[in-house]
């Protein structure tokens, strides 16, 4: 089953087009990261399925289905920051959230353990770190244990110490079972807490599938020789490497992760009449990878 699916999903604020025609499907128990720079209508897809914004064209499903508020009811969402009191503690703030939502009331004990505050739970609101306060946010959501939930940059503003509760947190419902759709502009998040994702550029889809195929890191082997053009036919015809890339002053080569050997390509060179003058291993990072994804042309 696919718990959402997009469909040509568009939306246009005048002459902006903020999603263009994007399609996708978000799998079953999966964690799903849309993943792109602030401005390339992460929020506004999320608010769209949420129906909080309408599509200017295209359409959704939600559990295989045309949505209806019984669909988005399964949903526990955190799409921007609550409006706690600060004056209440953990327990009464959540009383008024399942109050507002209709489910949840009996689930208040159950929820703050799940997000490690149960022993602050009659702590004021205004006492909490901010990654405590965005706990009790994902609590919310929790309320009336929804199967799905819907996160826009839950870590956004948090410290790093914040940022790993709230990583291990989602991990830890993604092991219940539960399926996360969370927006992100972290790549590193992304990578570290999803099993899918989805990378949008400007509105525009750029890929998405298996987070390990989509994010996988290369070993980048860079060499240099008397002449670059000799050097790079020469590399072309070496077996194993994925691609050739010829910069000012070196051609680099690119392999999976794991699989260069430099004595392999300084022997091939070798055999093939070319002194190297420079040949040294570089792992690209997922920050390059992101990079090189959003800045295709």
């Amino acid at each position: 089953m696919a718990i959402l699916t997009v469909e040509n999903l568009t939306k246009n604020y005048g002459n902006i087009k903020a999603l263009k025609a994007v399609s996708f499907s978000v799998p079953k128990g999966t964690v799903f990261g849309i993943l792109g720079p602030n401005g390339s209508g992460k929020t506004t897809l999320l608010g769209i399925v949420m129906d909080i914004l309408k599509a200017s064209g295209g359409g959704y499903k939600l559990f295989d289905e045309v949505p209806t508020e019984h669909h988005r009811q399964q949903i526990g969402t955190l799409l921007e920051t609550p409006n706690f009191y600060h004056y209440l503690s953990a327990v009464e703030n959540l009383k008024i959230a399942a109050a507002i939502k209709g489910r949840g009331a009996d689930d208040i004990d159950r929820v703050l353990q799940i997000v490690d505050l149960a022993k602050r739970k009659t702590s004021k609101f205004s006492t909490y770190s901010l990654g405590m306060k965005q706990r009790l946010a994902i609590g919310s959501a929790l309320l009336g244990n929804p199967d799905v939930l819907v996160f826009d940059e839950p870590t956004n503003g948090l410290d790093p110490v914040g940022i790993a509760e709230i990583r291990e947190l989602i991990k830890k419902l993604a092991q219940e079972g539960k399926t996360v759709i969370m927006a992100s502009h972290l790549l590193d998040e992304v990578e570290k807490v999803c099993t899918h994702v989805a990378i949008l550029k400007q509105g525009t889809l750029i890929t998405h599938g298996d987070v390990n195929e989509i994010l996988v890191n290369e070993d980048v082997v860079e060499t240099a020789a008397s002449d670059l053009t000799l050097l790079k036919d020469a590399l072309t015809q070496m077996p194993g490497n994925a691609r050739v890339i010829v910069n000012e002053k070196t051609v680099q080569l690119f392999f999976p992760s794991g699989t260069a050997d430099l004595a392999a390509v300084n022997q091939f060179c070798f055999n093939k009449g070319i002194v190297l003058s420079q040949l040294q291993l570089k792992k690209k990072s997922l920050e390059s990878k992101f990079f090189e994804l959003t800045n295709t042309n």
